[in-house]
């Protein structure tokens, strides 16, 4: 029944051969049906020494948790990118928990991601509570938006026109040409992670994983005047009638855009689009313009999922702080616990009139006091220090205090991802 002591559970990076048990075991931990081998799928994303398995001694070849990391690049303010270990695929069966399979795990991650150079860690939490005693912390947001398109009276129209064009393209050639417009546009969002290739395969159907139904969606490329291609959109709709009325849901996917005009030219596609009554936009960045764009901008409402989405742990405080930009050229000394030890201590973080800044350690007195898991959430820029102390997660140690940090870490564009990982 799995009551071994947890020092009897074999924890240890999987081979390649034991793809197969692992596919079930996170099919288990996921409370999803395994209805067939997703091995190869699986073997896209396989990285030697990166996914973990525990292994119940009474039966060495079933899996029972799970955990895999894999190395990106994240965009921070300013523009510049870091290395993030990036954690997924965590499950503990309901048989083996509260047993520390989930620290161990963790905890070889990090020291190795730690090891390897990357100066934070990413996930996306499942469960609020799960991660935050490992020092992650929310640090960036999600949310939708549901939109009338006839009572909306669609765009304005005085917004930046396009002198490009607007083009469906095929399946084969989203996978070709969506990979170089979304590395050049995430460098331009703070909170954006790089697609591996197995991203752009599993969307456009060239690859499957079995439990997650795939159809070909509605895919259109916008082009500048060179013919560079500058915007994407993909949509969905369903089929759903009123009698003889058309009901129809369109739900946007994906939507990229370099540049304004761009964006306003693939609005206008989707919003000319027959048969629909509403537009569903699953994920749209804190302050994308396009509900300002509208005629009635009142009929762009929040979609059903306003959550925090990407949590964030940092393992090197001096490198993942000097990377980003900041708002104001100030100085604030911070005082962080961390059970882990990557960021515990008291650190002068210092920015110029140029943006750039530092954070070093230093013996001056505290302006703030908070934990690893906050130093996460403030990191990109997302949340606010006033409201932390508000809640009571920071504490404020020198009158103003936070008001000044907060003008320190403020960034002009709220981090955000797009994707799930």
């Amino acid at each position: 029944m799995g009551n071994a002591r947890n020092d009897d559970v074999d924890i240890r990076y999987i081979t390649e051969d034991e793809i197969p048990v692992w596919d079930r075991a996170i099919a288990r931990g996921f409370l999803r049906p395994h209805v067939e081998d997703g091995s190869p799928f699986r073997r896209l994303q396989f990285e030697p020494d990166r996914w973990q398995g525990a292994f119940d001694p009474f039966d060495p070849s079933r899996c029972v948790a799970t955990f895999r990391s894999f190395d990106t690049e994240l965009t921070v303010p300013g523009g510049a990118t870091v290395r993030a270990d990036a954690i997924t695929g965590v499950t503990v069966n309901s048989t083996h928990r509260r047993r520390g399979l989930l620290s161990r795990m963790m905890s070889t991650d990090l020291v190795d991601a730690h090891r390897r150079g990357c100066p934070v860690a990413i996930l996306i939490a499942a469960e609020y509570n799960i991660y935050g005693r490992f020092g992650f912390g929310p640090a960036t947001w999600n949310g939708g938006l549901r939109i009338d398109r006839q009572a909306s009276g669609g765009l304005r129209a005085d917004l930046p026109a396009s002198r490009g064009r607007v083009d469906f393209v095929t399946m084969a050639e989203l996978r070709e040409l969506g990979p170089g417009l979304h590395e050049r546009w995430r460098r331009t969002q703070p909170g954006a992670i790089g697609r591996k290739p197995y991203w752009w395969q599993l969307v456009t159907g060239d690859a499957t994983l079995p439990g997650f139904d795939w159809k070909e969606q509605f895919a259109a490329l916008h082009r500048d005047e060179d013919g560079t291609v500058t915007g994407l959109v993909s949509y969905r709709l369903d089929d759903d009638w009123d009698g003889s009325v058309p009901n129809c849901t369109l739900t946007v996917d994906d939507f990229i855009a370099l540049d304004a005009p761009a964006a306003v030219a693939l609005w206008r596609l989707v919003f000319s689009v027959d048969w629909v009554r509403t537009i569903k936009i699953e994920n749209l960045a804190p302050d994308d313009p396009l509900p300002l764009w509208l005629n009635d901008a009142r009929q762009a409402r929040p979609g059903e999922e306003v959550s925090d989405f990407t949590w964030l742990r940092v393992l090197d405080v001096p490198a993942a702080f000097a990377a980003r930009s900041y708002g104001a050229a100030s100085r604030t000394v911070l005082e962080v616990t961390d059970r882990d030890g990557f960021a515990a201590g008291r650190w002068a973080l210092e920015a110029a009139p140029d943006g750039s800044g530092r954070c070093t350690r230093t013996e001056d007195p505290a302006d703030l006091a908070l934990g690893a898991s906050q130093l996460g959430s403030l990191y990109l820029g997302a949340e606010s220090v006033p409201r932390l102390v508000a809640g009571g997660l920071v504490t404020e140690l020198r009158p103003g205090a936070a008001a000044a940090a907060d003008l320190l870490l403020r960034t002009p564009l709220k981090a955000w991802n797009p994707d799930g990982f």
